[in-house]
């Protein structure tokens, strides 16, 4: 079940599936006894001495990102390192994040909306890769086997029929140890399939990362879809539970591993928690919760920076809160781990959503097939650096799955999502099935910003492609320079008029308010990303 980000406004809570009440606040079956613990540029002696005099002990240290894994048992062990002024945050080694992704499963009768098309046998149904001429651009520059696209996910499924081909398994690596049952006892991510419950990294046991990988690099093969940039190279950097939820540690490796193997673009389609927001000196917030997203603004800029150093453009999903992230005021649903812990606290610009508000990344808002933005779409003409198709079932007269990015799908999850059948029909028109060619292979439509987020990651994969020189083992192009020729070749769109977009959906209403000007605004930002353009501007 996917969460979606908080700020949601009447109209978008009745919408987001899923949605319950919080539970009671329970005690943990055992305490938290690892931790991240970030120090200050040259102060890694300093926080260890804190560390062991809070009874705590060193395990290891990164210092490429400057933080050390410790040990600690009782209560004020965080409160107790973060007192010394060599510590800037302290957080537990715990899960940290969500997919951006809504499932249209079981929702929707009508499976025929799609246009007849060349290409793909699927590609009538790719709405998305006509609007921003990536069915153009497939056969003008689909890319190159030298440039890598890092996904950071739940996973790759790495033997899809439409992926194995551009899926490199020699560079692909998993971060995540997969957990049974959270500290509570209750069930995360159920029992394990592999032993010592660490997956292959060619397994994606959700669905979410094979979805990305997909829209990214489908390749042109004869069956079902191609990707934005069907012939550059996929790298599953695993940092995601097969629940969905993101560990903060996993995130920190993922990023430094993609930087030191150059990859060149790293998507990043999920947001971080348990702070939807998160606020370095909130004054309603605890010393150790201060401590705590400290820590994670500070750790996840360092292993941002760091990939971005080392050559890797850096693109993430803004979010599907329905929430204008310049002018956020009141965060109810953090910290949303454990459940039952959420308060109400006002809130302001200063506090940021992670990695979307982080420096260095290009932050994508997702469309509808009509172009509009997408009700669940985060916004904000500070936040928002371009846009692209994340689908929008209400985009048009009732609700339809065809509306979604239709994207490869691991059987093995449908099945047991029961979204097929015994016989591997589709239950629904959430699924799809292409047998051309003799082999099958399902795809599933999905809509979030975490589906707009890998057009644009494939897009700079296009640009690198065309534009970057040869390096050790791979095309070389400054991610400041695939920055400025993303936003040069996307497609400028203005507001709407009037700026105050009305939604209507279900007998209700919501408004959305458009800030900026046609070159960038709080919508589309730089404009639509547009492959076509990528694929034929001059340098």
């Amino acid at each position: 079940m996917r969460r979606v980000a908080s700020g949601l406004t009447a109209l978008a809570a009745l919408l987001a599936a899923g949605a319950c009440s919080p539970a009671a606040p329970r005690e943990p079956t055992a305490p938290q006894a690892e931790y991240l613990v970030f120090y200050a540029g040259g102060k890694q002696r300093a926080a260890e001495a804190a560390v062991e005099r809070a009874g705590g002990t060193t395990v290891s240290v990164d210092t490429r990102l400057g933080y050390l894994m410790a040990s600690g048992d009782g209560d004020g062990f965080e409160e107790a390192v973060g007192e010394d002024r060599a510590v800037v945050g302290v957080s537990p080694d715990r899960r940290i994040g969500f997919a951006t992704a809504r499932r249209t499963a079981g929702a929707f009768p009508d499976a025929d909306s799609f246009t007849k098309s060349r290409g793909e046998p699927l590609a009538g149904r790719q709405w998305d890769m006509r609007m921003i001429g990536a069915d153009r651009a497939n056969a003008k520059a689909p890319g190159t086997k030298q440039v890598l696209v890092g996904v950071i996910d739940t996973g790759v499924d790495g033997k899809h029929p439409d992926l194995a081909a551009n899926f490199n398994r020699e560079l692909s690596r998993n971060f995540v140890t997969d957990k049974p049952k959270d500290e509570y006892g209750e069930t995360l991510d159920g029992p394990c399939e592999a032993a010592n419950c660490k997956d292959a990294v060619d397994v994606d046991d959700d669905g979410h990362g094979t979805h990305v990988a997909s829209t990214i690099a489908s390749p042109v093969n004869g069956k079902g879809i191609a990707g934005v940039a069907p012939a550059v190279q996929i790298v599953n950097l695993r940092a995601g539970q097969d629940s969905g939820f993101f560990f903060l540690k996993p995130s920190l490796d993922a990023l430094t591993y993609a930087g030191d193997i150059g990859v060149d673009v790293v998507n990043m389609s999920y947001f971080v928690d348990p702070w939807l927001f998160n606020c370095a000196s909130n004054q309603s917030d605890t010393k150790k919760q201060q401590l705590e997203q400290r820590a994670i603004i500070t750790g996840m800029q360092r292993a941002l920076d760091y990939a971005r150093q080392k050559g890797v453009t850096l693109v993430s999903a803004l979010g599907n809160g329905s929430t204008d992230l310049g002018r956020p005021q009141v965060d109810k649903q953090s910290p949303g781990y454990p459940k039952g812990d959420e308060k109400e606290r006002r809130i302001d610009n200063s506090c940021i959503n992670v990695p979307a508000e982080s420096g260095g990344v290009i932050s994508v808002s997702a469309l509808g097939p009509s172009g509009r933005k997408a009700i669940y779409s985060d916004y904000g003409v500070e936040q928002t650096d371009v846009s692209a198709p994340g689908g929008d079932v209400l985009d048009g007269q009732g609700t339809k799955a065809t509306r979604s990015i239709l994207a490869a799908a691991p059987e093995h999850v449908l099945r047991a999502a029961g979204r097929i059948d015994a016989s591997g029909e589709p239950k629904g028109a959430d699924v799809v099935k292409d047998c051309t060619g003799g082999t099958c292979a399902y795809y599933q439509y999905l809509e979030g910003t975490s589906m707009a987020s890998p057009h644009a990651a494939g897009v700079a994969a296009i640009l690198v492609s065309r534009f970057g020189k040869p390096g050790k083992g791979r095309l070389d192009l400054a991610p400041a320079t695939v920055e400025e020729l993303l936003y040069k070749t996307a497609a400028q769109k203005a507001c709407p008029s009037p700026r105050q977009y009305v939604y209507k959906a279900f007998g209700q209403t919501e408004t959305h308010d458009c800030e900026g000007g046609t070159a960038d605004n709080g919508f589309y930002g730089h404009g639509i990303v547009d492959a076509w353009k990528a694929a034929t501007v001059e340098p």
